[in-house]
């Protein structure tokens, strides 16, 4: 212990980190949190430090920043972070604070600039973070080579884009190589943003992903998903039937047949990637089952390919089709509520009422969205009684919310600097 800060001045956390500990390692496996992880705003600070903080996140798509200096932005919690295209077509993350009296640099969602000017003082600096310009003012004994911007760990594969704001950023790239493999057909970089959304849903981010991971609720919630969507993607989930099993055995012959990659790809809980049929005869999410755009993506040569499902936790799920592509981004805003960014992607040279209606491309997932909102927002609101306790979740219908809450319990964990032996066991 630092002799300087005897009583952990420095850490106001640590209550709740000791907490934390002991919640994770006596919670009743198979079953949801204690309820201070879905509302505390000390288990939130530690949720952005412990998970968003030190994890990768998906950020975006190389697509969105087609051409040197292009830019995205996003925020982690309170950390501003900008995404920028390089002179030499690079990918290049950074915080976006001005490293002279720390305001934000780009202050737009998405733009375009020869250089990163800060908007207060105009320091100036290059696409790869060096410090150009400072002024006058600073002294003749300035180090300008002192002062670039702060970098934050980006990796990109298969056209996503990840960064982390750990000190040293865990391991991905055994990830980025299958999603090199699955989406090498999609040819991201040649995609473009046909539309996109932004819903703040008004509860805590896990319970978003516990929606996403299970179809349990479907059948009673999601009818417009349910026009295109099988309820699984598995051919040893327990509710197969055979004819979902006949259907994959001849779409799979198919796939091999044009070389689309589609076998099923775990990478512990974390990381899921498998192609799966649309219900017979449906080409695509819409509401009635073809094709949303007549332009298909990159090299494809059928837009028969069922769904590609991509998960990455802690903050992303997504669907590739033979005609455009829907993507999803989780970023916490707080206790009780999260920013959920939807995307979709076309052929770039797609034209908007020519090959595409951007109604009905997105007539089906807006519609889920908001009702997953719905489910979620209500899940919150009985979860914040005093009569809340840890529900059993279902082996059969909640398995993917099993392996959510057991990844993040470790995750936590580990970043707390305490074992999770049990869950790695399940795990392996």
């Amino acid at each position: 212990m630092d002799p300087r800060f005897p009583a952990r001045l420095d850490d106001p956390l640590a209550p709740a980190r000791e907490a934390t500990v002991e919640m994770l390692q006596q919670r009743r496996p198979q079953f949801s949190l204690p309820q201070p992880f879905y509302n505390d705003e000390r288990l939130f600070q530690l949720d952005m430090q412990e998970i968003f903080e030190k994890e990768w996140l998906f950020a975006g798509m190389t697509c969105e920043i087609p051409s040197k200096g292009n830019y995205m932005t996003l925020e982690v919690g309170d950390n501003p972070v900008v995404i920028v295209r390089g002179n030499n077509g690079e990918v290049h993350a950074f915080h976006n604070v001005c490293r002279h009296r720390g305001s934000r640099l780009c202050v737009t969602n998405k733009g375009k600039v020869a250089k990163l000017v800060c908007p207060y003082h105009q320091w100036t600096y290059e696409l790869d973070g060096r410090l150009l310009f400072a002024g006058s003012d600073m002294g003749k004994d300035f180090d300008l080579a002192s002062h670039g911007l702060k970098p934050v760990h980006v990796r990109t594969g298969g056209g996503y884009i990840f960064v982390s704001l750990a000190d040293e950023a865990p391991e991905i790239d055994g990830f980025l190589e299958s999603l090199d493999h699955y989406l090498a057909p999609y040819d991201i970089e040649n995609l473009k943003v046909a539309a996109e959304s932004n819903i703040i849903e008004e509860c805590n981010w896990k319970l978003v992903i516990e929606n996403n991971r299970e179809c349990y609720h479907c059948n009673g919630a999601h009818p417009e998903l349910l026009n295109s969507l099988q309820e699984f993607d598995d051919t040893d989930d327990p509710r197969a039937t055979q004819a979902y099993k006949d259907l994959v055995a001849r779409k799979q012959a198919d796939w091999e047949a044009q070389g689309v990659p589609y076998k099923l790809t775990r990478l512990g809980r974390r990381n899921r990637l498998t192609r799966t049929p649309l219900l017979n005869g449906v080409e695509s999410m819409t509401m009635n089952g073809k094709r949303a755009s007549k332009k298909l993506m990159g090299n494809l040569q059928s837009a028969d390919l069922g769904s590609l499902r991509i998960l990455h936790l802690p903050n992303s799920w997504n669907h590739f089709m033979g005609d455009h592509a829907v993507v999803f981004r989780v970023l916490p805003l707080g206790p009780q509520k999260t920013l959920v960014t939807t995307k979709w992607l076309v052929h770039k040279d797609a034209a908007e009422s020519i090959d595409y209606d951007l109604a009905e491309m997105r007539r089906v997932w807006d519609a889920t969205n908001d009702q997953d909102r719905r489910l979620a927002e209500e899940n919150q609101r009985g979860i914040n009684s005093k009569s809340y306790e840890p529900g059993p979740y279902s082996e059969t219908f909640e398995f993917g919310v099993i392996d959510f809450v057991d990844w993040y319990s470790e995750r936590m964990l580990d970043n707390l600097g305490h074992s999770a032996p049990h869950l790695r066991l399940a795990q392996s």
